[in-house]
């Protein structure tokens, strides 16, 4: 019994440390997760890409309908897309929109003090100052580049879908960040494209119910970009929590 007894704590002591370590190992991709906005001129292999979605579909779906499409974009297709876009872009040709509305019709406190915050943060580190329009639209330019991203990539969803079909998508975004940021890669998801995505359902050849989500880049981080060392804060517990007793 005495033994027995030893082994067991033994094999306890072992599981604590064990789940102690895999707890701080994904809070540390967690928490290492930040938009990036330059990259290396770096390829990425294929197969990471393909272990990365791999993973990622594990995400969760109301009754296993997985929503998610994905066009990967490397080379040829994928500087056919950017040229295509900036061009666009550059001419400001009228009757681009997104098909629907991300972010809300009038921003409200906290989250207009927030988008701000963020917004001013970028610009600051850039040396961009209130007005300079011309030097926000290069800026803003760089999204249609996918940041110097090796890889784009563009998701998409069957526009019957329901409301919960697009939160389990943001299920599925967030595991590919996480699962690139656990293989050393970093991501930045973007809004930026919905304005374009009648000129990505014809480069991609989306089907007729295909419509798009958002892009993302992918690959390896500038670490000498100025861009890259924006720090966002997160709003505290107290915030958006409450403990019902």
């Amino acid at each position: 019994m005495v033994g027995n007894n030893r082994t067991s704590q033994l094999d306890s002591g072992r599981l604590g440390v064990a789940q102690n370590s895999l707890s701080e190992a994904v809070d540390a991709v967690m928490a290492g997760r930040h938009a990036v906005r330059a990259f290396l001129p770096r390829d990425v292999p294929r197969e990471y890409v393909s272990e990365i979605l791999a993973v990622a579909r594990r995400a969760p779906s109301g009754t296993n309908l997985q929503p998610w499409r994905v066009h990967v974009l490397v080379g040829k297709t994928r500087q056919r897309l950017v040229d295509a876009v900036c061009d666009a872009y550059d001419a400001a040709e009228p009757g681009h929109h997104a098909e629907y509305n991300y972010y809300p019709a009038e921003f409200f406190e906290p989250y207009l003090a927030r988008r701000r915050k963020i917004g001013w943060g970028l610009y600051g580190l850039l040396g961009i100052g209130k007005g300079d329009a011309d030097r926000m639209k290069v800026q803003m330019r760089r999204n249609y580049e996918f940041f110097g991203a090796p890889v784009g990539l563009i998701f998409s969803i069957d526009r019957r879908m329901g409301q919960g079909g697009w939160l389990d998508y943001g299920m599925f975004l967030q595991n590919v960040m996480l699962a690139a940021r656990a293989r050393g890669l970093d991501t930045c998801p973007q809004v930026a494209w919905l304005d374009y995505h009648r000129i990505i359902a014809e480069t991609l050849g989306f089907g007729a119910e295909e419509q798009l989500v958002c892009g993302m880049s992918l690959g390896w981080t500038d670490p000498d970009a100025l861009e890259n060392g924006l720090q966002t804060e997160r709003a505290s517990l107290d915030e958006f929590v409450v403990f019902h007793d």
